[in-house]
């Protein structure tokens, strides 16, 4: 647990170089309707929203609200009211995920006949039961469901088996477009050194020479510097399934893209899912943004702030009379708040 890091200085962090590119920045702040926000989406908020205003640019509000089980009307007015206690305001109505179920379906439709997914019938037991992921680790799907055949594939359907629409990442990789004038596109690790190296910004997409000479897939990280995707450490993930028409890696992708978000400014917990987002960028013709993954806020025992700890509510706070205000100045400084261990 560390010192929570003072926001970043915005206002010289912009591109220089253009004008026009300065005022292009588009960021987005995009809560889940499931439960009130605490002071970690308040901190993520304010860097987002801080990163827009400095280059003169757009910071726009989308409410993730595909999972229909558990979204509430009552906290989207929480957030809307929270956000305007801090004294953030965005640009634009309210996107919701919810009206956007026709876009995501498309998309699958498209990925579906590229032959990139496949039905997976295995429950979370099972799947869990099958690793030997050591305690704290990511558990990477081993792709079970991926070799069966299109009988047996059939056969289950028919007989009304629940399944989740997952994406073969080692097709996809083989699969992903050519960049513009480049020979090819492929994914490796980086050369040593190569994935602190600074590189282009949006809308270009910079190369990295990998293993055998190809290119790779990287994205620039404002803190990280340029990183090389490793889509294939994540498995073939879920994109959609029975009770949720898109997953959060699909959904994203296809939103900041139709958003036109330059900057995606979000905690350092979702530095994992860009590899995967870089991925399904390249797979769909979309541009890549700039990422800056901060910090996340601990709570008195270290952890990190979040909805199913039960972490104090913007709204208690703001029904208690605390200066909205002066809390997001104080998360801007740093003052009061330490750093979770991502």
């Amino acid at each position: 647990m560390t010192a929570l890091p003072v926001s970043s200085d915005f206002s010289t962090a912009t591109d220089s170089r253009s004008s026009a590119r300065v005022a292009s920045v588009v960021t987005r702040f995009a809560p889940s309707p499931t439960g009130r926000l605490h002071l970690g989406h308040a901190y993520s908020a304010v860097q987002a929203h801080d990163r827009a205003r400095a280059a003169g640019g757009r910071f726009l509000l989308r409410i993730e609200d595909i999972d229909g089980t558990r979204s509430r009307p009552e906290h989207v007015a929480a957030i809307e009211a929270d956000l305007r206690w801090l004294g953030l305001g965005w640009d634009g109505p309210m996107l919701f995920q919810s009206t956007r179920l026709d876009v995501y379906a498309a998309a699958l439709e498209r990925l579906r006949g590229m032959g990139l997914l496949y039905p997976c019938f295995c429950t979370r037991t099972e799947i869990a039961a099958s690793l030997s992921a050591p305690h704290g680790a990511e558990a990477v799907y081993p792709g079970t469901c991926r070799a069966l055949d299109a009988d047996a594939v059939a056969a289950r359907v028919a007989h009304g088996d629940r399944f989740a629409w997952r994406i073969d990442i080692a097709k996809a990789l083989a699969l992903a477009p050519p960049l513009p004038g480049r020979e090819g596109l492929g994914v490796g690790r980086p050369e040593a050194g190569a994935a602190r190296d600074s590189g282009p910004t949006h809308p270009s997409i910079p190369s990295l020479p990998g293993r055998g000479g190809r290119a790779v897939l990287t994205w620039t990280d404002e803190i990280a510097g340029t990183v090389v995707a490793d889509p294939l450490s994540h498995g073939d993930v879920i994109l959609a399934r029975k009770d949720a028409p898109a997953s959060y890696h699909l959904a994203v992708t296809i939103d900041d893209a139709a958003q036109g978000v330059s900057h995606v400014v979000r905690g350092v917990d979702l530095f994992g899912a860009t590899h995967v987002h870089r991925l399904l960028q390249a797979l769909l013709g979309f541009p890549t943004p700039i990422y800056h993954h901060h910090a996340l806020i601990a709570g008195p025992d270290g952890a990190r702030l979040a909805k199913r700890n039960h972490a104090p509510t913007l709204e208690s706070l703001r029904l208690a009379g605390e200066d909205g205000p002066a809390l997001a100045a104080s998360l801007r400084a740093g003052i009061g708040f330490v750093a979770a261990n991502a």
